[in-house]
């Protein structure tokens, strides 16, 4: 899920822009809670993009402090839902003090079995295939893989969402059209579901929504 409009929900009630993200953050907890009793296998969703930090310095603080108080405050949540904790992006920018929250929840996390929650976090689709095609390069100098082997499997085990399945279903919210540079090699055949409203208020009757959706088209993945 691309989570979008936080801003635009607060400008609209007259609020400060950092209100539509605590009120983002309560759609987070439905949304996730509903996934996992749906049985759903993984749900990711975009929290920061590497752009965001081009936001006012006030809000990016904002930010960081819902993300820290949410990694201490959903712990009991994610435990009794038997959810799994994941984070993708990069480490540079992120507090310690809410860098150091994240690991411990994904460390208490570590060994429930259900559903796989993944936030992306500092996260850009073109930044994790450069250091993807980094990664691979060097090993190709250390003689470890050779190019004329390289495969797409290979690609996507160097990307930061390894081990998780690619998504089905892509959502955006807030009427957007466009991808933000989210997950671009993982989506190549999702399908897309985009709704007007914002994200503060998505509900889990529009997850459904999407999902029943989804269930109804005729995936062909470039066949007939």
């Amino acid at each position: 899920i691309i989570m979008d409009g936080n801003g635009r929900w607060a400008e609209r009630q007259g609020l400060p822009r950092t209100e539509g993200h605590r009120k983002g953050s309560e759609a987070v907890q439905k949304t996730v809670e509903e996934a996992a009793r749906l049985g759903l296998d993984c749900l990711t969703l975009y929290c920061l993009s590497n752009e965001n930090w081009k936001r006012p310095e006030l809000e990016v603080q904002a930010l960081m402090h819902l993300l820290q108080f949410y990694m201490v405050e959903e712990r009991d949540r994610l435990q009794r839902n038997n959810i799994r904790l994941r984070v993708i992006g990069r480490r540079d920018g992120i507090p310690d003090s809410a860098w150091a929250e994240m690991e411990e929840t994904k460390r208490l996390t570590a060994n429930n079995t259900g559903m796989t929650l993944c936030l992306a976090i500092n996260y850009g689709s073109r930044q994790e295939i450069l250091d993807a095609v980094q990664a691979i390069a060097r090993e190709c100098c250390q003689q470890i893989q050779v190019p004329e082997a390289i495969t797409e499997q290979h690609i996507s085990d160097h990307l930061y969402t390894t081990g998780l399945p690619d998504p089905d279903l892509l959502i955006r919210t807030a009427g957007e059209m466009r991808i933000s540079n989210y997950l671009l090699w993982q989506i190549s055949y999702a399908e897309l579901w985009v709704t007007e409203k914002c994200w503060p208020d998505f509900s889990e009757v529009d997850l459904h929504a999407a999902m029943i959706e989804y269930a109804n088209r005729h995936r062909k993945f470039g066949g007939l």
